[in-house]
């Protein structure tokens, strides 16, 4: 299972150190959210960063500055329009979009699949039809879909449902920024993640 870190929503000193560790540790993609940054802020920002780094960097907001810096690419949300030329990815919430989607875009978020660390209240309907996510998933595999991953309250302990569900990964953000040091709780994520990749290459 593949796993994608998204930033903290406003500024965080440790956020530069710990996206080194992260990228070090093999995080392939890493997604910028501060909806309430400027697009001046989010330039300057981006630019005080490893140069190196940004082919792993996708933005959510002011995507203007994915050709400007050579980022990575931009997601959109649930309720914006059909892909831009940046747009890699995007979020769905009800299965008829996430069907939509899996056809349009390099890789798709789906949630929330538990109830958020990072935002109060914020979880699944109590009468969400987990058999139905499982085979639309599944049977999207065949036609050779984008990936999917769970998004909304992702632990480690939570990761083995993500795979039987049948998500490709996992995109986190309380589960690491949430504790005392990301990157060591990045590691733990990756480790399980591994693992579970481990046995459904194995099977």
């Amino acid at each position: 299972m593949e796993l994608i870190v998204i930033s903290p929503e406003s500024h965080d000193p440790r956020e530069a150190a710990a996206m080194g560790g992260f990228f070090a540790e093999g995080l392939a993609r890493y997604h910028v959210r501060k909806p309430g940054w400027d697009e001046a802020t989010l330039e300057a920002w981006l630019q005080a960063l490893p140069t190196p780094w940004r082919p792993r960097i996708v933005l959510h907001q002011h995507q203007r500055l994915v050709a400007l810096m050579g980022l990575g690419g931009a997601h959109q949300k649930d309720a914006e329009a059909a892909p831009g030329a940046a747009a890699c990815s995007r979020s769905c919430h009800d299965l008829a979009t996430l069907r939509r989607a899996l056809a349009a875009y390099e890789y798709v978020f789906f949630g929330p699949v538990f109830p958020s660390i990072s935002k109060a209240g914020h979880g699944p309907d109590d009468c969400f039809p987990w058999e139905e996510l499982a085979a639309v998933l599944a049977a999207e595999v065949r036609l050779h879909r984008a990936e999917a991953f769970a998004i909304g309250g992702v632990t480690a302990e939570r990761l083995e449902r993500c795979h039987d569900l049948g998500f490709d990964g996992a995109a986190v953000i309380g589960a690491v920024w949430s504790a005392t040091d990301p990157v060591r709780a990045y590691s733990t994520l990756r480790e399980r993640a591994l693992a579970l990749g481990a046995i459904h290459h194995a099977s």
